[in-house]
């Protein structure tokens, strides 16, 4: 048989055998995949279990967290039942174990680069995920503030570049230059660094201030700017109030544009595993 569908076998079998608990994590039953994995004894079996929450103790982790074990009654004849041990065993525990079973077994190599790849692509997937986060925020905060440099125009406000860094200033304390100073980044890159935590501060900014001068019809340069810097500032205060860090003091992350390009990436990668 070609190794490939071998491969790809295996690999439906064990998707088959997976099942997902109500947190939504993944996980298997030490029966159904030792069988796959090539050993008939639940003795032998076992020994590899035991070597595999061995390996994850000394690796640091909390063995329960990864095999929690169990006991289950299962039919042996017509009307007899017996109650017998069996694992309930996480993604990292089914990966520790398939390093430590017996690679001379077909069913081991090919378990070994299953779960690697499997562990691999749920790291990569959480990294994604909280970058979603950042993304998302981010447009919305580009998507707001065209909202609001709209409104402001309306009001009659011709110095765009004051009436923004007076946001700044109410935020951050300090002017949009001494911000982008003090975290060492290019002129123009402040949101395009900002984590979501600042971003999100920057949006509630930006929502407030736009909700504010329709609410109250603000006219002119000085107010708007007035208007844009008290709320920046309110928002700067509710920081303090709650113990965060101020805005000012968050590091710089990584570009935006870093961030898509590796979605991107995955995306496509996802598709060929």
């Amino acid at each position: 048989m070609n190794k490939d569908i071998i491969i790809n076998s295996l690999n439906k079998d064990f998707e088959s055998i997976k099942k997902v608990d109500k947190n939504g994590v993944e996980y298997w039953h030490g029966r159904e995949l030792m069988i796959l994995l090539g050993y008939e004894k639940w003795q032998n079996a076992e020994e590899v279990i035991g070597r595999a929450a061995k390996a994850c103790l000394n690796s640091g982790q909390a063995v329960d967290n990864h095999f929690t074990g169990f006991s289950k009654m299962v039919k042996i004849g017509s009307n007899t039942v017996r109650e017998v041990r069996d694992w309930k065993l996480d993604r990292y525990a089914c990966y520790l174990i398939a390093q430590n079973g017996d690679s001379k077994k077909p069913e081991i190599a090919l378990a070994q680069t299953y779960f690697a790849i499997q562990t691999r692509k749920q790291e990569i997937f959480e990294q994604i995920s909280e970058a979603d986060k950042r993304l998302f925020i981010r447009g919305e905060v580009t998507m707001e503030n065209k909202k609001l440099f709209s409104t402001a125009k309306r009001a009659g406000v011709t110095k765009f570049g004051s009436f923004n860094d007076a946001g700044y200033r109410g935020l951050y304390g300090m002017s949009l230059i001494d911000i982008e100073n003090k975290k060492e980044i290019k002129k123009g890159e402040l949101l395009d660094r900002a984590g979501t935590t600042e971003l999100a501060a920057n949006l509630f900014r930006i929502t407030q201030t736009d909700e504010k001068m329709k609410k109250e019809n603000i006219k002119g340069d000085n107010y708007a700017s007035s208007t844009h810097f008290m709320v920046g500032g309110k928002v700067r205060q509710t920081i303090k109030d709650i113990g965060g860090t101020l805005p000012e003091n968050l590091l710089p992350e990584k570009h935006i544009k870093e961030l898509k390009s590796a979605k991107r990436k995955f995306l496509k990668s996802g598709k060929k595993l």
